[in-house]
């Protein structure tokens, strides 16, 4: 089974990919949700987490509430990292038990982890292949602003993750998701099919 990567900036398109890819019958996990369920009451990273931060980030019903959570990490970049560390580990395992599980006689050939930090935490190098993307700094600081962020708050999310043009650069597949939604849907449709392709190569394989 072929083991792809989507990964991107934030406020790059991710989520559309991925719903696009679903769609296309791929196998596909997000990080995202596997984030919040770490950070509801009863898991054990929550209560690292609030060990961490404080109680200041709770929300009534006693969850981290993640907008309080964002407003401390992202304008400190050691406090990210400490947030990384506690949840990464445990996104990652969650991960890896995924596609092991798919990765069986008759199970699919292609599967993809959609994770904002692929490269940064290294996952990359557990996977076969990376999908990356992107599209300008202008657009996503206009989607950030958009999803309710200031202007100076979606400049600090953005500069807290690599910049895309590295990202680009050590990707094996790239979509701009700049332009329409039929011109996004046509990348991820041909980029679906040539790993589709490569997974089949890779099966008929002695």
């Amino acid at each position: 089974m072929l083991r792809a990567g989507l990964t991107g900036g934030i406020a790059s398109g991710k989520s559309t990919v991925a719903q696009i890819l679903r769609g296309l019958d791929v196998p596909l996990l997000e990080a995202d949700p596997i984030g919040h369920e770490l950070l509801k009451p009863g898991q054990e990273a929550r209560e690292e987490v609030v060990r961490e931060f404080g109680g200041g980030i709770l929300g009534a019903d006693g969850a981290v509430d993640r907008e309080k959570l964002g407003a401390i990490v992202f304008a400190d970049h050691e406090k990210l990292a400490r947030l990384n560390r506690i949840l990464h580990p445990r996104i990652l395992g969650t991960a890896q038990k995924w596609f092991e599980a798919l990765d069986r006689p008759g199970g699919p050939g292609l599967a993809v982890f959609s994770a904002a930090l692929i490269f940064e935490s290294g996952f990359d190098k557990q996977l076969d292949r990376i999908i990356v993307c992107w599209c300008s700094p202008e657009q996503q600081l206009a989607r950030l602003k958009e999803r309710g962020l200031s202007a100076d708050e979606a400049r600090r999310r953005i500069a807290a993750q690599m910049p895309a043009d590295e990202k680009r650069r050590m990707a094996d597949d790239v979509i701009d998701s700049s332009g329409s939604m039929e011109e996004t849907e046509r990348q991820v449709r041909e980029v679906a099919a040539r790993l589709k392709q490569l997974a089949s190569a890779d099966e008929k394989r002695p």
